[in-house]
């Protein structure tokens, strides 16, 4: 049995209720800073000695696999999950990447429009899929520059330092993905140094994953790693 005794959800800065212009992020590297705070404040100093792990999907999983390149959080936790991370994300058109960090600066909260849709479905389940763009506190609209360019330079930043990565981890990713790249997700276990890591491919399955059909046999997987970690480090 996996006991939690601490969870955060951290909500970032334009997402969920958090004060400022929605989907609007100045630098992903405030995220990893609130994170390596949050450890210290929470791991450090209210729980050591327990084992912590950190969950991040999409987005969110290139900043806790940034954040685990930092010797002083890698010493602190037993390890990741990291479903669909954006390790790769390929922008619409090549001339995006040129042009989105000159317009980061000049137009940071600039709404593009043009590349604005729904755009492929992130879940097979339809249902699933009304719930989420039901909630208010979804963003839906149109990508801001300098988001778009921050997500576009820490994957570009995980990327070259892929051999870099020694904490154990677990990564998942649906092959039918076309919002982040399964590929890089294999990159990743290729390329790091981590003894213990694992990968789980999902045929056909979409972006979020946790919103799949299959959602539970998923959970499973996730649980079934966990117990295997802590079992292996005697912990439990």
């Amino acid at each position: 049995m996996i006991k939690v005794l601490k969870f955060m959800r951290w909500i970032g800065s334009g997402h969920g209720g958090s004060d400022g212009a929605h989907g609007y992020v100045s630098s992903l590297d405030h995220a990893v800073g609130d994170l390596k705070e949050f450890l210290e404040d929470v791991v450090l100093e209210e729980n050591y000695g327990l084992p912590c792990f950190l969950f991040g999907h999409s987005t969110g999983g290139a900043i806790v696999l940034k954040a685990a390149l930092d010797p002083c959080v890698e010493v602190h936790i037993e390890g990741l999950i990291l479903t669909s991370p954006a390790i790769h994300v390929q922008p619409s058109h090549p001339i995006i990447k040129v042009v989105a960090p000159i317009f980061s600066v000049l137009a940071p909260k600039y709404r593009v429009s043009a590349l604005h849709k729904r755009g492929p479905p992130v879940s097979r389940d339809p249902e699933a899929l009304k719930i989420k763009y039901a909630d208010p506190l979804v963003y839906t609209g149109p990508i801001r520059v300098r988001t778009g360019n921050e997500i576009l330079r820490i994957s570009s930043y995980l990327q070259r330092n892929l051999s870099r990565v020694t904490v154990p981890f677990l990564v998942l990713h649906g092959t039918a993905d076309t919002i982040t790249d399964p590929r890089a997700s294999q990159r990743l276990y290729q390329a790091s140094m981590s003894t213990h890591k694992s990968i789980k491919l999902y045929d056909g399955y979409l972006h979020d994953l946790l919103f799949e059909p299959e959602r539970d046999d998923i959970a499973n997987d996730i649980i079934t790693w966990l117990s295997s970690r802590l079992n292996a480090l005697h912990r439990w």
